[in-house]
């Protein structure tokens, strides 16, 4: 999604643009602050931070009939996993809110995301919630699917899953917001236009993917929803916080807006 910016393949607009990586938790908690103007963060977290940061028309992963799973050595059954300790990403992860909607309540401990898999690989984790390249990787390291989110969520609503979302400090007045989301808009189009060269500067980032499974990740999230969340993912991103309101997932009523 940022390939054209940082290879200065479009024109900025006058914004100067630092590219932070973090996981994903750490954005969310960064977000609690306002630290960064623009950044990625969970859909789940978008309610702590409605009142300081507005969501961007584009730049979301959503998964249709796929997402985050749990995973385990062993088979199990759902009700299985009510009964123990899972894994999770991070208490403010949509995977987490998801795996909430689906389980009900169920025992949880915070692990950084890429370190699940080894958890429950050593026994120290009954079962893991995968997020990311862990949903591809999981069988290679003979571990065993038990939940998929994704397609749960598909079954039941007919939706995509919103997972992350990009948002804007809303103290940067609508003009300049709007000036921001067109370039940031612009970047996502030429990296669709590009995908082999887009692909090849997010290689870097992959954590060990090869070329193969980088592009079967990148198809499943960066895609037309990604350009423009359309009817469709904006109806998704209600239903989702819709249901994570009726379980009192959020302090506060929510308020869904992005900008114009």
């Amino acid at each position: 999604m940022f390939w054209a910016l940082a290879a200065g393949e479009i024109d900025p607009r006058g914004f100067e643009f630092e590219h932070v990586l973090h996981d994903i938790q750490t954005l969310n908690e960064w977000a609690l602050e306002g630290r960064l103007e623009v950044t990625a963060i969970s859909l789940h977290s978008y309610p702590s931070v409605q009142d300081r940061y507005v969501l961007l028309p584009h730049g979301a992963s959503m998964g249709s009939g796929y997402g985050p799973i749990v995973v385990a050595r062993d088979p199990l059954s759902e009700d299985d996993l009510r009964g123990m300790e899972i894994a999770v990403p991070g208490r403010m992860t949509t995977a987490f809110l998801a795996l909430r909607l689906r389980l009900g309540e169920f025992a949880w401990r915070e692990v950084p995301f890429d370190k699940i898999m080894d958890e429950v690989l050593s026994g120290d984790a009954e079962a893991g919630l995968l997020i990311h390249e862990g949903q591809l990787t999981y069988t290679s390291a003979g571990l065993q699917k038990v939940v998929d989110l994704g397609a749960w969520w598909l079954e039941e609503t007919g939706l995509p899953l919103p997972l992350g979302v990009n948002v804007a400090r809303r103290d940067l007045g609508p003009d300049v917001l709007r000036e921001l989301s067109a370039v940031l808009a612009e970047s996502i189009r030429a990296g669709l236009d590009n995908r082999e060269r887009a692909l090849e500067y997010a290689l870097q980032f992959g954590r060990g993917l090869d070329n193969e499974l980088a592009d079967r990740f990148v198809g499943m999230y960066v895609n037309e929803l990604t350009e423009d969340y359309g009817e469709e993912g904006r109806k998704a991103v209600r239903e989702l916080l819709r249901r994570g309101e009726e379980i009192g997932a959020f302090e506060e009523p929510v308020n869904v807006e992005f900008v114009a």
